[in-house]
C-alpha cells in the first residue's frame, strides 16, 4: 500500500489543525498517511491546538516551524519529504486586521503561495490544494442568487483580494506548468479551536466571563449582515473528498447551508448561555463591511458529498459547551 506524503501549511491554525486531526483519526486515511505541518505560529497559531488534541505525539505527524515565504526552507522540505499532496491553509485571515495592517496579508497570502507553487512545480507534486474563501465573490444583496464557481469574483477587502490572487496564481500554475491544482471556497467555518477574535468564539468567551458582545450595528443596518455557517469538520471532510475526486484546474464551493444574520447568531449564542439582549454592545460597522455571502454547492454535491453536521441550531450548543469545557485552551489567548 502506497503511503500518502501530505504537506500541510498553516496546520497550527483553526481549520488546518482540525484537518490534520480529521486525517489521522479517519481509519481509511490515517493508516496510509504521513503528515508534515509547516507553520510560522503567528498569533492565530499560538493556541497549541495539535498539542491539546494529542496529535503532536502521533508518529505519523511531524511539525516544522517556519515561514512559507522562506524559499530555502520550503525547498528543503520538498527535497526531503517529497510530498505528493500539498494543502495550503496558511493565510492571514482576519478581515479587521487587514484593514489596519495590509502588508502581512499581501506577503503571506500572495508571496507565500507563490513560493509554495514554485517548489511544487519543480518537484512535480501530484496535487496542490489551495484553500480559499467564499469572500472572494464579494458582497451580495439579500435577494441575489448564491454564487457559482463560474461567477465573477469581486473581492472587497485586503483579505479576500489576497486570497483571490492566491487562487489565480495556483490556477495559472495549472494552465502554464500543468501542476494539478484544486481550489476550495468555503463558507464561514465554526467549531472547536477557533481563535477567539472571530465572532462566535469571541462572543461565547465574552459571555462566559460575564462581558458584553460587540455587535456591528447602525440604524439602517442593525446586525443584518448575513453569513453562511459551515462546521469545520464538514469543511475538512469536503476538502479531502475534493482532493480525491475533484478535477484539476477547477474551483469548488463548500457552503454551510446555514445562512443567518449576525443578529440571529448573536441571539442564539445569548440563548445558549441564558443571557438577554442587554448583553449586546453596539459598535460601528467595519469599513467596507460586506452585507452577505452565499455560495452554491451543486458541484460538491455532484461528487457525492453529504454533511455530517448540517444543523447549525443543533451544533451551536455543542460548540458553546466545548468552549465552556476548555477554558485552559482559550483563556491564555484572550489574556494576550
Amino acid at each position: 500500500m502506497i503511503q500518502e506524503r501530505i504537506l500541510i501549511t498553516g496546520g497550527c491554525g483553526f481549520i488546518g489543525s482540525n484537518f490534520i486531526r480529521y486525517l489521522l483519526t479517519n481509519s481509511n486515511i490515517g493508516k496510509q498517511a504521513q503528515i508534515i505541518n509547516v507553520d510560522k505560529r503567528t498569533y492565530a497559531g499560538q493556541g497549541r491546538n495539535l498539542e491539546h488534541m494529542g496529535i503532536d505525539r502521533d508518529g505519523r505527524y511531524r511539525f516544522v516551524p517556519g515561514d512559507i515565504c522562506d524559499e530555502g526552507l520550503v525547498g528543503e522540505i520538498f527535497s526531503e519529504f517529497r510530498p505528493n499532496i500539498l494543502f495550503n491553509f496558511a493565510a492571514e485571515s482576519h478581515v479587521d486586521r487587514g484593514i489596519d495592517s495590509r502588508t502581512p496579508f499581501v506577503i503571506t497570502n500572495i508571496l507565500g503561495t507563490h513560493v509554495l507553487l514554485e517548489s511544487a512545480v519543480r518537484n512535480k507534486t501530484e496535487l496542490f490544494f489551495q484553500v480559499s474563501t467564499d469572500e472572494v465573490y464579494g458582497s451580495l444583496s439579500k435577494t441575489e442568487k448564491s454564487r457559482k464557481e463560474t461567477d465573477t469574483k469581486y473581492p472587497r477587502s485586503t483579505y479576500s483580494a489576497t486570497k483571490s490572487a492566491a487562487e489565480d496564481l495556483a490556477l495559472a500554475a495549472f494552465e502554464t506548468h500543468g501542476l494539478p491544482v484544486i481550489v476550495s471556497r468555503s463558507a464561514n467555518n465554526y467549531g472547536p479551536y477557533q481563535y477567539p477574535e472571530k465572532l462566535l468564539p469571541l462572543f461565547i468567551t465574552n459571555l462566559i466571563d460575564g462581558k458584553k458582545v460587540p455587535l456591528m450595528w447602525s440604524e439602517d443596518n442593525p446586525g443584518a449582515n448575513v453569513r453562511d455557517w459551515l462546521h469545520v469538520e464538514d469543511n475538512c471532510r469536503a476538502i479531502w473528498l475534493l482532493s480525491q475526486k475533484g478535477n484539476a484546474g477547477e474551483s469548488y464551493n463548500i457552503p454551510g447551508l446555514n445562512e443567518r444574520t449576525n443578529m440571529q447568531m448573536t441571539k442564539a449564542i445569548l440563548d445558549s448561555l441564558n443571557y438577554r439582549e442587554d448583553r449586546i454592545e453596539h459598535v460601528p460597522h467595519r469599513k467596507g463591511h460586506d452585507f452577505r455571502y452565499s455560495i452554491d454547492g451543486t458541484k460538491l454535491r455532484e461528487l457525492g458529498f453529504s454533511y455530517s453536521r448540517p444543523d447549525l441550531d443543533r451544533e451551536l450548543p455543542k460548540v458553546v459547551q466545548w468552549y465552556k469545557d476548555n477554558e485552559q485552551w482559550w483563556r491564555p489567548l484572550k489574556e494576550k
